[in-house]
Parts: C-alpha cells; structure tokens; sequence
C-alpha cells in the first residue's frame, strides 16, 4: 500500500525547477541569488541558502554560466518545443514535437514534472552532448490528454488510491474517503484527477463511477470501454429523441426521391448482424449494359446536423464492435430498424447508380437519393452457397455481381492495390458470455462481392467530388479517406526481416513494391510464419485517416477515395452524404476548417475504438485459457525482445510471453539483428518464426497477459 508524502514546504527537487524555470524566463539576463529569491518570493534565510546551492549546482551542470562574482544567466540560447509525452514502463518518457521534424527528446523521470502518458507539453531542450539523444525537462503541461482513468481502489484507514489499468501510467491517484463514492476495496472504479498539488507525489482524484467487481464479464468489458474514454450507454434525453423519430415514409417524400422499388435488390450480411446499412440493386438494360445500383441508408435525412442524436454521433464518431457486443454510433432503435435495410419494407436511401458492362466497366454514374425495397436478406454464407453452385434466390442477380467483382478486383491489384488476407478471430460464447471455442473468419468470393461494390461506390462518389472531368482537382472542400505511402526506412526494414525466411520485396518502384508485396502476402499462406509476416507488413504501412486534404489511398491504388457505404456506424460518411447533397444542389464550397477538425476527431475516435476491440479479443484470449492451464500447445514464435519471446499458438492465435528468466536450459542472450534470442552454452537458437512446444503457465485477466513455458524435447 502506498503511503501519502507529508507534505511540509516545497523539496529541494521542485525549488530547482523553479529556480531553472527563473532562468529561462531571463534569457541570457544575467541573475544574482538575491534576484532569483525576489522572482520566487522567497524570504525564508534556510530556502535561500538551498537557492544558492541549486545554482552552484546548475552551473557544475553546465545548465547556466558564471559572467561575474555572484552572477549568472543560462549557457545558451534556451530552446523550447512543444509535443506529445510518450511515457515507458521505467518511468522516464520522450516527448514528440508536435511539427513532426526532428527527434524525440528523451526526459528523465526527474524531469517529467507531474506530466502523464498523452499529455501536451512545452518543453526545455538540455545543450546535446556527443552521440547522446536530444535531452530535456517538461516545464509546463499545456493539456491533459485525460483526466479520467480506470483501475482497482485499494482502501487504508485514512485514505484511498486508484491503482489505474493504464500501463503508461504509472502513478496511483490520491482518493479522500469521503471521494469513493460507495466503492470497495478491490473493486474497478473510474476516478477523475481534480488536483495535483506541487509538492505531491500523487494527483488527487475523486471517483465518478463504481464499475463492479474485478473478474466479473460485465465490469471488464465495461472497463474496457472506460479505459478508451468510449461510452458505455447513451443519454436518455438522445434516446428520447431517437423515439419521437417519424419512420413513416410519406407520398411527398417519395415524390422527392427516384422510386426504385420494383427493382431486384438484396442485402448480404453477417449471420448475427442486426443493422443493414447497405445493398445492391441489379437490372439489364436494353442497351446491353447493366443498371447495378448502390443503396445506403439515408442516415442524414432522419438526423440533423446539431440536434442531440447528430452532437451524439459526432462525439462518438464510430460504432465499437467488442467480442460480445456492438456498441452502437446511433441509438439502436436507428440503427436497427428506422434506418436498417430490412427486406419486404420501403426504406430511404443515398444511392450511387451505375451502368456497367458485364466485365464490371463503369459507362455512366448517377448519385441521389432514392426509396428502395429489398426483397431479399442473404447472409454471407447463403450467397456463398448461391456463388459456388450456381443455385438460390435471385442467382441470376448475384452471379453476374459476382464477375464484376472478379474483374474489378483483378483491375485493382494489376493497378498496384494491396490486399491482405488478415485472419479476424471470434469466438463462440456461452450463455455466461464466456468463451467456449476460438473461429477464425474467413473471407469468401460473397465477402469480396459487397467489398468491391462498396469500393467502387467509395471511389466514384471521390472522384465525382474532387475531380474535374479534365482529371485535375476541382479543390471543394469534402471528406476523404486517404492512405499514405509507407515510410521508405520502414520498407527496407521489412524487406530485411523476410529475407531471412527466403522472401523479398523488388524495391525499384511503387509498383514493383506492391506487386512484389502482393506476392509475398500470397506465398506465405499456410506458413508457420503467415500471421506474423501479415502482422508486420500492417504496421509497415501508414494508417489511413480522414482529412479533407485528398493525397490518395496507396493501399488500395485510388487517387480518389472516400467512406460513403456505412453512415450507420461512421461518422465521416454522415458527413459525406451530407457534402455530396450540397453539391448536387448546386451550392457553394464550405470552408473546410470545421470539416478538417471533424476529420481529425474521427480518425482519433476510430484510432481508440480498434484499440478497445483489441483489448477486448485479449481478454477474451485470456479467460479462455485460464481454463487450459498448463495444456501442451504447438506455437511459432511471434516476437523476440530482450526480456523473452513472444509465442502465438497455431491452434487459436492466442498469444503469451515465454520470459528468458525461465527458460532452464540454458542461459539466452538477445540478439537484435537476427531477432533471436541464443543459448550462451550450448548455441541454440530462436528465432523469429521458429515451431516450439509451450504449456500455459499464468493467465492474468488484470494485465490482460498470457505467460508461457516453453517444454522442451
């Protein structure tokens, strides 16, 4: 248990803080002690003399320079930046300027000055000694990346701490007794910081919500949630509204609309899906060209822009699909029925329609809103089943979709698109919500089908924005998708690495980068080493984001992309359909500072949503193996690093440490280029992608961690 710091006049660690701070704010003024003492209003005969001791001091660090008998001033020029605190596990953290040039600046736990992991920070750079990092000391938090954490209350008699789950952060927060709230001792709680005085060891924090107790289904996925600052319900004033939403389709509103209602039109989605926010439409036309149509639901028709459930949506920006659960962007009863694409109902749409050849060639485009009828709900596994024996409801419809698509998809990967066959696990729960199997999901030609009519809707509505019919940009402002070109150092760093399983990338060009890529992700199907190779070549790669500057989308080899398809669950396709009215209208371009910010805010929302969903297949992973403790399993090395390796289980992806500390039968030592760790005795070496035989030994559901024990022959 920790103990509170008394808190009796200021340490001499924060008086020297103070006192460099005095100094930077002088410039190259030159200060006696006396001076100083004024500036910190200091009066008390024992603190100056701790003042004229921190400045010798300072000045035997080379942090100020001695011009005259008893007087000072700073050595050089002080430098300051601003950037993003990146704490690690020892304590010390690197702060990365916010204008994305120059290194990171390495800060010493002394230094850090009551700033946390995320924080916004202004920064004093130390002079930069020969062949050592850039180093410095935060002098001032500009902004609290948050404010709330999730962790497990640990109650004294006088007082209490919230041990947070964050593993950046690495202090407990101070809790009066009169601040818990009704939380007990071990229980999982939210806590929000409210003060950190200057002397404390510890910010002080009160607690907002009791989630429940540790190891109950509930409270860790709830933690999960509270860990990423998503929410957990909606208010009740949006549900409110949600309700008092008309769903009736009026005469005037159809009127409004191109009707294409008797056209045949279907859905495929997954079998336990319960929003339908897209489908296709498919008609021969006399020309000999198909009418292949598009259909989104009109989630902007029924929101407004500002009302409650729109200020809702934005804040959330995206739907959160967890293990168990989705947690919705709309209210569900939006979401699910008002605007879910339910068969045999008239639903509104935004629709993207083409004339296509039957080789999947695009001759002319149209984008409105329209009211559709589906006639049809497939699940991915019925069409499935219609694609592979060429039998069913509307096979007709689905068969020639599903040749387009081929050829789409075959023209996308020859013009240098990347595709990754990343396997997605799920798993089978009991009614208890605890995990009984592990599936992987598998994506098939019916998968592929929506994927490539969703792009193509994705890309034309792009194109129809932000370019002229001359091909050059006609600069509206609007909400792309974009995909940057990975990072040069980082292609070779990967070529590297796969060179020693026998692949390569060709590193002429981009199109001999991704073609080769695309070969690699091909020949490593069915290897021991298939998932990692897959792992690392993601994280090779940019992330995409959304911005209203348009650079491309390198991953798929589109100039032009946007997210039109999914305004149920993402906010940028709200906006999108909004955008793209607005034109159709004939109106004017929005400045695109607000829509910029919007951008920014969803593609931090989306960034900390896949976080969550990872976070809650880990602990998932855990818990099912907290019931196959110390079972044999064959896996492949995942991951090697100083302090052990990582293993992934062959049979169902999950993932644990095997620590160097316990591997008996020799002692390893790690080495960085051939990323293996090696026996100092008797030669053995591991590596990246090697088969070992494991046992689980520890299944912490805190921590979110599986340990290993390796069995040796």
């Amino acid at each position: 248990m920790k103990k509170i710091k008394k808190r009796s006049g200021p340490k001499r660690r924060d008086l020297k803080r103070q006192v460099v701070k005095v100094f930077d704010q002088a410039g190259r003024k030159e200060l006696n002690y006396k001076q100083v003492c004024s500036r910190l209003h200091i009066t008390n005969k024992d603190e100056k003399n701790v003042v004229i001791q921190i400045i010798g001091a300072l000045a035997l660090e080379g942090r100020i320079e001695q011009v005259a008998r008893g007087r000072f001033r700073n050595k050089h020029q002080i430098s300051t930046i601003n950037g993003r605190v990146d704490m690690n596990s020892k304590g010390a953290a690197y702060v990365v300027p916010e204008t994305g040039e120059g290194d990171d600046i390495y800060i010493a736990p002394k230094n850090i000055n009551h700033a946390l992991h995320g924080d916004q920070v202004r920064v004093i750079t130390f002079a930069q000694r020969k062949n050592k990092k850039m180093e410095g000391e935060i002098v001032e938090v500009l902004e609290r990346a948050r404010a709330s954490f999730v962790g497990t209350i640990e109650i004294s008699p006088n007082f209490a701490f919230l041990v947070p789950d964050h593993k950046k952060m690495l202090v407990d927060i101070y809790i009066p007794l009169d601040k818990l709230k009704g939380a007990k001792h071990g229980q999982k709680a939210i806590a929000q910081i409210t003060d950190w005085p200057e002397h404390a060891s510890s910010p002080f924090g009160i607690v907002t919500e009791v989630i429940g107790n540790p190891g109950e289904h509930e409270t860790e996925i709830h933690s999960i949630l509270a860990e990423f600052g998503l929410p957990y319900h909606f208010p009740k004033a949006v549900e409110k509204v949600a309700e008092k939403i008309p769903t009736e389709i009026t005469d005037e509103e159809v009127a409004k609309r191109r009707d294409m209602r008797g056209i045949p039109t279907f859905s495929i989605d997954p079998h336990d899906a319960k929003d339908f926010d897209d489908a296709l439409s498919c008609l021969p036309l006399e020309n000999g060209l198909f009418e292949v149509g598009v259909h989104i639901a009109d989630v902007s028709h029924y929101v407004q822009e500002g009302d409650a459930i729109d200020e809702e949506a934005v804040e959330r920006a995206t739907s959160v699909y967890l293990v168990d659960r989705v947690v919705p962007m709309l209210p569900e009863i939006l979401s699910n029925q008002v605007y879910s694409l339910r068969p045999d109902e008239d639903k509104l749409c935004f629709s993207a329609i083409f004339q296509m050849t039957p080789e999947g060639v695009v001759k002319k485009e149209w984008f409105g809103r329209t009211v559709i009828r589906s006639q049809r709900r497939f699940t991915y596994e019925e069409a499935q089943n219609v694609i592979e024996t060429g039998e069913g409801d509307m096979e007709q419809e689905i068969l020639l979709l599903q040749r387009m698509a081929q050829n789409m998809r075959a023209l996308r990967l020859k013009k240098g698109a990347i595709t990754f066959n990343k396997i997605e696990l799920r798993f089978q729960l009991d009614a208890k919500n605890r995990p009984v199997d592990v599936l992987f999901k598998e994506s098939k030609d019916a998968n592929k089908l929506i994927e490539e009519f969703m792009l193509l809707a994705n890309k034309q509505v792009a194109q129809f924005i932000g370019r002229k019919s001359d091909g050059t940009p006609t600069h509206k402002t609007f909400v792309y998708r974009v995909h940057d070109d990975p990072n040069p150092q980082k292609i070779a760093e990967f070529n590297n690495f796969i060179r020693q399983f026998g692949y390569r990338l060709h590193m002429n060009n981009r199109q001999t980068i991704t073609s080769s890529l695309n070969q690699v992700l091909e020949h490593v199907q069915g290897t021991q080493e298939e998932n990692m190779i897959e792992q690392l070549a993601i994280r090779t790669m940019a992330k995409a984001e959304y911005t209203t500057e348009n650079i491309g989308h390198y991953g798929l080899a589109f100039d032009y992309y946007t997210h039109f398809t999914s305004p149920i669950r993402r906010y940028p396709d709200v906006m999108v359909h909004r955008l793209l009215q607005h034109y159709l209208d004939g109106e004017k371009t929005p400045k695109a500072d607000r829509y910029e910010a919007l951008c920014e805010h969803s593609s931090e929302m989306e960034r900390l949503a896949a976080s969550a969903e990872r976070a809650s297949i880990k602990y998932m992973q855990v818990v099912y193996m907290s019931e196959r403790l110390n079972e044999p399993y064959l896996g492949v090395i995942s991951g090697v690093t100083q302090r052990g390796i990582y293993v992934e289980i062959i049979e169902n992806k999950c993932e644990g440490m095997v620590r160097l500390s316990d591997i008996d039968d020799d002692v390893y030592t790690f080495d960085e280029s051939s990323f293996s760790i090696i026996g100092n005795y008797s030669g053995r070496i591991l590596q990246l992608g090697d088969k070992v035989m494991i046992k689980v030994k520890k299944a912490d559901l805190n921590h979110k961690q599986l340990g290993f024990e390796l069995i040796n022959d």
